[in-house]
């Protein structure tokens, strides 16, 4: 048995979450610092060492039309930094929106600490992989 990690690959952070083990269920874990990069790359195989991760998805900003833009290539090239873990790729435009819905409707106040809303898009991402694969 093993879960999947997701990471909301941002400019400044990283929202990480994590599947239970039936990989039906998208839980929030942390965000990390981007940078320096080489210390998030550790924090992230620390995380996954941690929590049994076989699989991770990254979230990749397209652009309205489908296309990649700088940002989605900056998400694709950081995630082909990772080693050793199944790499996959989801679209996740307007995430970030929804995630801060979310946590308006759950009255959690993020203005003060934007990573609640990257680990929150970490969750979308996730719970999007994992209903494709049921």
């Amino acid at each position: 048995m093993y879960k999947v990690m997701a990471l909301d690959i941002g400019t400044k952070r990283i929202g990480i979450a994590l599947s239970d083990y039936l990989l039906m269920l998208a839980n929030g874990h942390s965000y990390i610092p981007r940078q320096p990069e080489e210390r998030a790359l550790e924090a992230i195989y620390k995380i996954a060492r941690e929590n049994n991760v076989k699989k991770i998805v990254a979230g990749v900003p397209l652009n309205m039309d489908g296309t990649k833009g700088a940002q989605a290539e900056d998400c694709i090239n950081f995630a082909g930094k990772i080693q050793g873990y199944e790499i996959f790729f989801e679209d996740e435009r307007l995430t970030s929106e929804e995630a801060e819905e979310n946590l308006r409707n759950k009255k959690i106040n993020f203005t003060k600490d934007k990573g609640l809303v990257d680990i929150e898009s970490a969750c979308i991402i996730l719970e999007q992989y994992l209903s494709r694969k049921q």
